[in-house]
């Protein structure tokens, strides 16, 4: 093959997407207290990403349509497939919480979904108030399912705090059940011991509960910490 030849080849076979529809947008709408990293290695855009949101403050992220290319033969070009904004939207979604133990579709599963149109979070509050309920309902179904599979784990391992997933904390958490045994582990995480006594103390205070000494002088000046002389 001459190298003319191959050179025009490498331009035939180049991905090059074609212009995009400007009004082929959906978004996507989550109130899930985790970040959401969703790869789709053979559509290009490939990577979607979206920070933790809560109920009060949900996350949104607005998607395109998206690409791939699929071969003819060696002569001709790659042929250009495009997914709507619709699609890449339920793939991006779906997908990820497949991947989430304890999820079962459609009522128990992350506060995670998508509506047709590009929307900004005001307008889904004011249209879409059903919709940001209703994920509510799923995602405390989905908390509970998580808090329920961490017992009975907790329970079948003797307490083996390895058989608590972060997201079973995370459950908890949401749900204000730290008191759980499987949670101490998690709470004592952000402990550490005196340097005067030993006993356990949380590094976000300068003074130990147990022994009174003042474990970092800095924080407890920051904090205008006054001690009798």
């Amino acid at each position: 093959m001459s190298t003319g030849t191959l050179a025009m080849n490498q331009i035939r076979r180049q991905t090059i997407r074609a212009e995009l529809n400007p009004m082929d947008k959906s978004t996507i709408v989550s109130i899930y207290p985790k970040d959401i990293k969703e790869i789709k290695s053979t559509i290009t855009p490939s990577v979607y990403e979206m920070k933790a949101g809560s109920v009060k403050e949900p996350s949104i992220l607005v998607v395109g349509s998206a690409s791939w290319w699929r071969e003819i033969d060696e002569e001709q070009p790659l042929l250009e497939i495009t997914n709507s904004s619709i699609q890449v939207a339920d793939s991006v979604v779906t997908d990820y919480c497949k991947g989430l133990l304890g999820v079962s579709f459609p009522d128990v599963m992350p506060g995670i979904f998508w509506i047709p149109g590009e929307f900004s979070l005001k307008q889904i509050r004011e249209t879409h108030a059903n919709l940001l309920k209703r994920a509510e309902e799923r995602q405390k179904a989905y908390f509970n399912q998580l808090i329920r599979m961490a017992d009975g784990f907790w329970a079948r391992t003797n307490g083996n705090p390895l058989s608590i997933l972060e997201d079973m904390k995370i459950a908890a958490r949401e749900l204000g059940l730290q008191n759980k045994d499987w949670m101490k582990d998690h709470v004592m995480m952000g402990m550490s011991k005196c340097v005067a006594c030993g006993s356990p103390r949380n590094l976000e205070f300068p003074v130990c509960p147990n022994c009174k000494a003042v474990t970092d002088p800095v924080k407890a000046k920051e904090l205008g910490i006054q001690f009798a002389s």
